[in-house]
């Protein structure tokens, strides 16, 4: 902390100006709203498809499966 308070008070007009025109170019940057993902228009969604009502149904087939494997991993690792 004691050198960056050091470097304030050794900087020159031309470095107080150039950091107080950076700041005010971040302050003015932080003021538009941008997107997290950068997205500015829906195109990108164009030609998909929603999800049907039946996607829990899916989800429980693999979860099944998923379980049907690891219950016969088990009974062939007991029997070995």
């Amino acid at each position: 902390m004691a050198l960056f308070i050091r470097q304030d008070d050794n900087r020159s007009e031309f470095q107080n100006r150039l950091a107080k025109e950076l700041q005010d170019r971040a302050k003015e940057k932080s003021k538009t709203v941008d997107r997290p993902d950068g997205v500015d228009d829906s195109q990108y969604i164009k030609g998909t498809k929603t999800t049907t009502s039946l996607a829990w149904v899916w989800m429980l087939i693999i979860v099944v499966a998923i379980g049907i494997a690891v219950w016969l991993m088990g009974l062939s690792i007991a029997r070995g």
